[in-house]
């Protein structure tokens, strides 16, 4: 059994307790919290699990490092505090951890990092001996190993699109959908994920991953961005009210072009109600989907659907997109020290494990 230590409680740290105290590989020996509320309180109830797990949160990280967790799921948000992330994330690997996570963008191609990243991360796996898997909550999987996968099933393929379309309206982080997204705001507030270069920072990786698994050469990485305002007020479950006139939907795409022309693209269409923008592209069914479209010899088209926490579109995303990186787990921990990519860590099967629920 490997000892696990979730850190963060948040979205992905509920989905990320489950998956390990589900996994018959891993062990859950910890769960660090930053909210004093829920330090103390077992894990399975903060994860809401119908049965307690026997661990207590805890808020002492020098403590919860000095235990020795053989593996780390880093499930704070980096989105607002990527300096921040960024250092707990050195600790964690200092001790000589497998630490998986999403919070880092620039690490999800890391033959593209920038070196002042690169070269901390680097410097922390020598001299603790840890490893390092960094993949999205997007999900990461939805922009790398299904459409390489789609991709091998036909005999030509022209253009290779990754979508994610959601509808925020039962979303519960109202820091990212507010202000890095800008739901909400006016229409002249510039959102800091749109802002010119980065979506690329965040979604250029995953092109240049998919491009390298292709085998081809980028000529450039272009954005596109389109935003829509809210016809009418709307309540909204978990974050309040949206007003008329503020920003209600976002549509971006980052375009690998390859030949002069966009051949990958990552694109987004993103909703605080479902009635704004109704002409761009919408979900089967549900609040959310993800899709990949391949167009060439055949056409082929998949969508993934997910819910979990009763019925949510956006904790099933959470949910998968965390069970790639816990289930890498064991193949990390046999693996040589390093920095590995979603095209390094092999996809497993899953497993017949414990069903702490």
């Amino acid at each position: 059994m490997i000892s696990t230590l979730v850190w963060g409680t948040g979205n992905v740290g509920r989905a990320a307790i489950r998956a390990v105290a589900a996994h018959p590989g891993l062990e859950l020996t910890g769960v660090l919290v930053h909210n004093p509320a829920k330090i103390g309180r077992d894990a399975g109830e903060l994860a809401g699990l119908d049965t307690e797990v026997g661990i207590a949160a805890t808020g002492d990280i020098d403590a919860a490092l000095a235990a020795g967790p053989r593996a780390i799921v880093y499930a704070a948000s980096g989105d607002i505090r990527p300096d921040d992330a960024l250092a707990d994330i050195e600790r964690a690997l200092g001790i000589g951890a497998v630490v998986v996570t999403p919070a880092l963008y620039a690490l999800y191609d890391h033959r593209s990092a920038p070196a002042e990243v690169l070269d901390r991360v680097s410097a922390a796996i020598t001299a603790g001996g840890g490893a390092l898997f960094v993949s999205g909550i997007d999900p990461g999987w939805g922009n790398d190993v299904l459409p390489l996968l789609m991709s091998g099933l036909g005999s030509s393929v022209d253009v290779l699109r990754c979508q994610e379309i959601f509808d925020y309206t039962t979303y519960d982080q109202p820091d990212s959908v507010r202000y890095l997204v800008g739901m909400g705001q006016p229409m002249d507030y510039q959102p800091p994920m749109l802002a010119p270069t980065v979506p690329t920072m965040v979604w250029g990786g995953q092109i240049r991953m998919i491009a390298r698994g292709l085998g081809v050469a980028l000529t450039d990485i272009r954005e596109v961005v389109e935003r829509r305002a809210l016809g009418e007020t709307v309540e909204t479950e978990r974050m309040g009210k949206f007003d008329a006139g503020t920003q209600g939907a976002v549509r971006f795409e980052v375009q690998g072009i390859v030949d002069g022309s966009p051949r990958i693209v990552i694109e987004h269409v993103t909703r605080i109600h479902a009635g704004c923008a109704p002409d761009w592209p919408q979900p089967p069914g549900g609040a959310g989907a993800h899709r990949v479209l391949i167009e060439g010899r055949p056409r082929i088209e998949i969508t993934v659907q997910a819910t979990d926490e009763d019925g949510n579109h956006s904790a099933g995303g959470n949910a998968t997109a965390v069970g790639r990186l816990v289930n890498a787990i064991p193949w990390l921990a046999t693996a040589e020290p390093g920095l590995y990519d979603a095209l390094d860590v092999p996809l497993p099967f899953g497993t017949l494990g414990r069903n702490p629920a």
